[in-house]
């Protein structure tokens, strides 16, 4: 059985390398968008790997919202240092001070969806023609319409009627003038693939994914973080209890899970036999039906 899982995630690993090469020789300027979470570092791991004994080719980019768990900057920093990759960092609250995105008001407010005018700012700033994340079909519904070589136009928009076909492992990268593609690399890969291979690999990762206990906030049936971030309403309640976070994203709107997994071998485990899907304790996505499908129109990842 062992050697039937390492063979699937040496198949998956196999198809990402193809598709990191395939962008290195079709496009110039390239990014890999890194947030320091499990899908990005599985997305460095391999790019390192694709080049190796080079160096990876093309930076990382972090849009930093200003409201990220300090684990996960501490933890971003440290791993970008020991891969001996580039690192730029953009700011959302820059973004704020020129004007260019306007903070959400409101006891809700998230600074998520304005990731977008900062990533679309930073893509032209850089002249970036791919950038490369580590979305994948299995998460939510419309990141299961992307291709694996993703266009957006010149606005960076997204229109999922209106993407090239890919045949077998083909991927068309032409584009015209201030366009480019999001390119994801483990488009075929499921949550479970990648604790898999971050069990196989023994990669390191942020503390927030292992159980632990902290103060929360029980809010419309999430548990949010209890940050400097998160104003407590009166309808909330206030829990402290043992979780661990699925996803790691803006801490308003990144939802923990109560857990007792404290090893990787563990997380696999849970993951195998949950019933609520990995993004299901995201507020970003239930704003709307189409919530994530209507941000990635306007250019979100």
């Amino acid at each position: 059985m062992k050697q039937r899982v390492q063979g699937h995630l040496r198949a998956l690993e196999n198809e990402a390398v193809h598709v990191f090469r395939e962008v290195a020789a079709q496009f110039d300027r390239p990014i890999l968008l890194f947030s320091g979470g499990k899908d990005s570092i599985v997305m460095a791991w391999l790019a390192r790997k694709a080049f190796h004994p080079a160096p990876i080719p093309f930076p990382l980019l972090h849009v930093d919202t200003g409201h990220n768990f300090p684990e996960t900057i501490e933890f971003r920093d440290r791993f970008v240092a020991e891969m001996e990759a580039e690192l730029v960092v953009r700011y959302v609250q820059d973004s704020i001070d020129q004007g260019r995105a306007k903070e959400e008001k409101g006891p809700e407010a998230s600074r998520n969806a304005l990731q977008t005018v900062t990533l679309l700012d930073a893509l032209r700033e850089l002249q970036v023609d791919a950038a490369l994340g580590g979305a994948r079909r299995d998460e939510e519904k419309a990141r299961a319409k992307e291709r694996f070589f993703s266009h957006r136009d010149r606005f960076g928009q997204w229109d999922p009627k209106n993407q090239r076909p890919e045949l077998w492992s083909l991927y068309n990268g032409k584009k015209n003038p201030g366009e480019h593609f999001r390119v994801f690399p483990l488009s075929n890969w499921t949550e479970l693939d990648i604790w898999q291979y971050i069990r196989h690999e023994d990669l390191p990762i942020p503390s927030l994914y292992f159980a632990h206990e902290r103060a929360l906030v029980r809010r419309n049936g999430m548990l949010l973080a209890r940050t400097e971030f998160i104003r407590v309403l009166t309808t909330d309640e206030e829990v402290r209890t043992r979780v661990r976070f699925r996803t790691i994203g803006d801490a308003t709107c990144t939802g923990a899970v109560e857990s007792a997994a404290g090893t990787v071998d563990e997380i696999i485990q849970e993951t195998s036999v949950a019933r609520v899907t990995e993004r299901g304790g995201r507020s970003d996505d239930k704003r709307s039906e189409a919530a994530m499908e209507d941000r990635k129109r306007e250019g979100y990842f």
